[in-house]
């Protein structure tokens, strides 16, 4: 009688340090998606050197394609002025109104939001990158 010995390797493989990963990695994206604020627009601001150290209240965003937002709620350009009125209405103390804009934005729109703010006595704020 012969007696053979198993020298085989397994070659199977284990899925559970798999599947654990995936599922740590799910978990992390989850998470991290709840903290991104999907409404913003991406702006690509200009640079300077001075900084701002008032607070500022109501904020309006214009991106690249030149849509508009007010404190981070997409609104119609016709609209502008009567949504920051309503906005500015709630604002206790000096009105700033900070202005995020794409640098690819025409001047003439960034002028205009200006005017507005001109209009209604408001202090203006332009955003930007820091050098």
């Amino acid at each position: 009688m012969a007696l053979r010995s198993s020298n085989k390797i397994d070659a199977g493989f284990s899925l559970s340090s798999m599947t654990d990963l995936v599922f740590l990695l799910l978990i992390f994206f989850v998470i991290i998606s709840t903290m991104v604020s999907p409404t913003t627009l991406p702006v690509d601001l200009p640079i300077s050197a001075n900084k701002t150290k008032e607070k500022p209240q109501v904020g309006v965003r214009i991106d690249a394609d030149q849509h508009f937002s007010v404190n981070n709620e997409l609104i119609d350009p016709l609209d502008l002025e009567g949504v920051l009125k309503d906005r500015m209405a709630a604002v206790q103390g000096e009105k700033n109104l900070v202005i995020h804009v794409d640098q690819s934005v025409p001047a003439g729109v960034t002028v205009g939001v200006m005017e507005i703010a001109k209009r209604n006595q408001w202090k203006v704020i332009l955003a930007t990158r820091p050098k």
